[in-house]
């Protein structure tokens, strides 16, 4: 049987923001002390995904929104804790300089990044596992992807929240023995269990194994919430007075929660080119911002 190569959808943040902090600066600069870290770092996962993987697309997602002002109205907490001033992401100085500098590097290499005005990464992430052909990989940290996995519709994670080395290639099997709920219902169940990280307070006293236990018995929020007007549903006494004093929490929190699937895209080409767009261009950043090895893995690595 012949296996269909599949596209990467890569959480770009994700990745450099990884790499950024997996990767001492003193160990990778230019001559002049600048601090080339996350580039390396993020092309190295690149090349490293691109062997493994062997695809023969590949989109780099963007956070052109990372803190949406639809999300924060109806969750006003979301993200609050990562904000540095206005509505500005803390970012550390020296890995907000890098990312110019990558996205320079993907365009000279002709693998597509964008984001879309409104919208996470995440969001466009979901875009692309919904919008394009299967099979589609998404690669992130972000446990909120484990929503993607359809083994219908031929959509994993693979999720690197322990490096791209360790990659859990994740099907519907793995995010059910993982968390004990359908991939489906992940989005519900981080919206009661809450995810501190994103500034989700969930449901006060309603942890995983809980949160698992009523969506198994009832499906997803909705109709956990519509159950709670009924005598008859079996809650717990406890477990109902929770989810009633959360009730519109839980009505705010799922569309927050939920990946967005049908943002509006800008025109790209995603197959993944067997040699540099623009040679010239990748020479001189590399030359510029010591990036050979690095750069010379991932061409290679494209080259197959």
């Amino acid at each position: 049987m012949v296996r269909v190569r599949p596209l990467l959808a890569v959480d770009a943040p994700s990745l450099y923001f990884r790499a950024f902090h997996g990767i001492p600066e003193k160990a990778a600069q230019t001559a002049a002390g600048e601090p080339v870290n996350a580039i390396r770092g993020f092309l190295d996962m690149l090349a490293q995904l691109i062997r493994t993987r062997r695809p023969d697309r590949l989109v780099c997602a963007l956070d052109a929104d990372w803190r949406p002002a639809w999300r924060v109205e109806l969750v006003p907490s979301y993200k609050k804790h990562r904000v540095a001033h206005g509505d500005v992401e803390e970012v550390p100085a020296s890995l907000e300089r890098q990312v110019p500098v990558l996205l320079e590097t993907l365009e000279a290499l002709g693998i597509p990044a964008f984001g879309v005005k409104g919208y996470e990464a995440d969001d466009v992430l979901g875009t692309l596992a919904y919008g394009q052909p299967a099979p589609v990989e998404v690669v992130s940290g972000d446990r909120d992807l484990f929503q993607l996995v359809d083994d219908a519709r031929g959509t994993r994670l693979l999720y690197c929240g322990r490096g791209v080395a360790k990659l859990e290639d994740a099907d519907e099997a793995l995010v059910q023995a993982k968390y004990g709920v359908e991939a489906r219902w992940y989005a519900d169940f981080a919206a009661m269990r809450g995810d501190p990280s994103d500034g989700l307070p969930g449901v006060a006293g309603v942890g995983e194994k809980t949160a698992a236990r009523l969506i198994e018995r009832y499906g997803g929020v909705e109709h956990i919430l519509a159950a709670l007007d009924d005598p008859d549903a079996g809650f717990a006494p406890g477990v109902r007075t929770k989810l009633l004093a959360s009730r519109e929490y839980l009505g705010r929190a799922l569309p927050v929660c939920k990946v967005a699937t049908d943002v509006p895209l800008p025109a790209f080409d995603p197959v993944l080119p067997t040699a540099p767009r623009h040679p010239d261009a990748l020479l001189a950043l590399a030359e510029r911002w010591n990036l050979a090895g690095s750069a010379r893995r991932l061409v290679d690595a494209m080259a197959g």
